[in-house]
């Protein structure tokens, strides 16, 4: 089994992901060097926090221009997923451009979340418009979102959520892969995402 690389820009919930990869009896490595990144056979691309400063961090290690040109199968969560799209309304920056997404505060949308709390946090069901991250896991199964921004549905969108409206739960555009909500802390469901994941044919 090939290295996992957990890309370590001081914006990812790094050391959930770890663990949740050691249940699974694979271990990584935590990192920002590119050639360790790029060696990698698999490589996740994690995130909390603010977007824009987030953005400055991967900047500052040239990693912005490295994590488009990656030929091997990527994951983003929760930010890594909002970073991956063209565009952030958080500190209205562009992102990465690898998904053709906007991403949107849900307060945007007025009359349809204006009830809701926001930030989305807790379990919500996922529905699969043929994810290849939700193989041998039922639909409409729960996962862990926190979020205040949200990814709208797009061509790479290949599973959805609501809260108000339909956002983007997962995307997926060649061999890269991001999920809004956090399958290291969504239990079974949330492993066997991770397991498909490191078991993709490339």
């Amino acid at each position: 089994m090939g290295t996992i690389a957990i890309i370590d820009y001081g914006a990812g919930n790094t050391r959930s992901v770890l663990y949740a990869l050691r249940r699974l009896g694979r271990e990584a490595v935590v990192t920002a060097d590119p050639r360790a990144i790029r060696r990698a056979e698999r490589v996740i691309f994690p995130g909390v926090g603010h977007a824009a400063s987030a953005m400055e961090r991967l900047k500052e290690k040239e990693l912005d221009t490295l994590l488009p040109t990656l030929t091997q199968p990527v994951l983003g969560i929760c930010l890594g997923l909002q970073l991956m799209c063209r565009h952030t309304d958080e500190g209205d920056i562009p992102g990465l451009g690898i998904f053709d997404a906007e991403v949107h505060h849900f307060r945007r949308e007025g009359e349809a979340t204006r009830s809701l709390r926001i930030p989305h946090m807790g379990w919500n069901s996922v529905h699969t418009r043929g994810s290849r991250l939700l193989q041998d896991v039922d639909d409409d199964s729960y996962f862990y979102f926190v979020h205040s921004y949200y990814a709208a549905v797009a061509p790479q969108t290949t599973a959805i959520t609501e809260y108000g409206i339909s956002f983007s739960a997962i995307m997926e555009k060649e061999n890269f892969f991001a999920t809004q909500f956090h399958p290291e802390k969504s239990g079974k469901v949330g492993e066997r995402v991770l397991r498909n994941f490191l078991n993709l044919k490339e």
